[in-house]
């Protein structure tokens, strides 16, 4: 690897609390030095980054790479350039992927194609039970071996509760992390957007907030029963949020995300009956964004991703009901999340704990720290520029509701193991 100067950026790392000026110095895919340079170090090359904002590079838990078996939608080449472009050095990919990732085979595949892209770091999800199906177990601590650093169901529920206790055990047993996407089938069959005004006014069918909150205390009970380290995926109600601060106060080893969108976007966006608005689970009301800002201020959410799901243009072109739900918007991650700096709902680092320190101690992955001897994953950052949405896209979906806007900050540099693997 290339002997790399970075000079002059403002540094900030959550994990250490470093927040100044300073150069840093990369050298064999680790950080060298910050502040001064190591003995005997020759640089190579220098980057000038006066006026960028260096951070860890970001985590994002929820990138959909469609590979293999939806490649209309996406690849794992075109949708980890997307996340680079967003600031994103280590990502998960879900298991819904055609074959299902519930045999060590697909995980090899995976990790292998995204070796050969070198965007970013991609950590598979396994599936839980084999084919999503919600009835026999994955051989999950093969997939383990093979690189699989969580198992999830995805919003597919199990056959029965006993079926659900048994895989919490079994995982509990071997020490592996259990992804939670919590809705109830039943409240939640056929329905839309949120049980609301906006869905009562638009004669769309609602999802109740209490398909979440029913899902989410029996998920609960049954973390509590077997010991097991979850993790709650995608949350969308206030209520949900404090049901995760109880499960905490109460010393349950959970943690929890949402999704970017979530706290930017109501299911007042829905008039129009824009498709580009149509997620599962869906937007919720303005009190339940609310409550997730002041759960993500407070720390009970740790983390934010994108849940990144890139659509070909057909699936978005039915009427709103027969569209496929999901937002492309992994290359968007750091502006979106610099609205909320703006805002004023948090300060820059303490969002950036959201975007890298946090998803990554929820998953136990190796990534999002500034200091010396840690690998050379960060993003560098114009905090006083902008970015125009679409100008640029690299992900296959353009399925995005933001574009044509402006939102704050602009991504420069994104670095995985030393090397520059997005440029803007």
């Amino acid at each position: 690897m290339v002997a790399t100067r970075i000079l002059g950026a403002h540094v900030i790392d959550p994990v250490s609390g470093r927040n100044e000026i300073a150069d840093i110095y990369l050298q064999h895919s680790k950080i060298a030095a910050i502040g001064e340079a190591p003995a005997g170090f020759e640089t190579q090359r220098t980057i000038d980054a006066q006026g960028l904002t260096a951070a860890p590079g970001l985590v994002d838990l929820a990138v959909a790479l469609r590979e293999p078996g939806y490649s209309r939608k996406g690849s794992i080449a075109s949708e980890t350039l997307a996340a680079a472009a967003g600031g994103i050095t280590s990502l998960c990919c879900p298991p819904q992927t055609r074959p299902v990732l519930d045999t060590a085979a697909v995980t090899e595949l995976i990790l292998d194609r995204a070796r050969e892209s070198g965007h970013a770091k991609v950590f598979p999800i396994g599936a839980l039970t084999r084919n999503l199906a919600g009835e026999q177990l994955s051989e999950l601590v093969a997939l383990r071996e093979a690189g699989c650093v969580a198992f999830g169901n995805g919003l597919t529920e199990f056959a029965s509760n006993r079926n659900l206790r048994r895989a919490l055990e079994y995982a509990a047993t071997f020490d592996l992390t259990v992804i939670f996407h919590s809705q109830d089938h039943d409240l939640a069959e056929g329905g839309l957007a949120h049980e609301g005004a906006a869905a009562s006014f638009l004669g769309l069918s609602g999802i109740p907030e209490t398909a979440e909150t029913v899902a989410l205390a029996r998920n609960l009970l049954l973390v509590e029963r077997s010991g097991v380290r979850a993790h709650f995926a995608q949350l969308t109600s206030a209520r949900g949020a404090e049901m995760i601060a109880q499960a905490q106060a109460r010393g349950l080893p959970v943690t929890a995300d949402v999704a970017m969108y979530q706290l930017i976007l109501t299911d007042e966006a829905l008039h129009g009956f824009s498709s580009l608005y149509h997620v599962q689970p869906p937007l919720r009301s303005a009190a339940d964004r609310d409550g997730l800002r002041e759960a993500v201020k407070a720390g009970v959410i740790s983390a934010i991703s994108s849940h990144h799901q890139p659509h070909e243009a057909d699936a978005k072109l039915a009427p709103f009901g027969e569209t496929e739900p999901g937002i492309s918007s992994a290359e968007i991650l750091l502006p979106l999340a610099l609205t909320l700096v703006d805002d004023g709902l948090l300060d820059l680092p303490t969002m950036l704990a959201r975007l890298t320190s946090g998803p990554a101690a929820a998953l136990r992955l190796p990534a999002s720290t500034l200091q010396a001897g840690q690998p050379a994953d960060l993003v560098l950052f114009d905090r006083h520029s902008s970015t125009r949405v679409g100008e640029r896209w690299y992900s296959k979906g353009r399925n995005c509701p933001f574009m044509g806007h402006c939102l704050p900050g602009a991504v420069r540099y994104t670095i995985v193991d030393g090397h520059i693997s997005f440029e803007g």
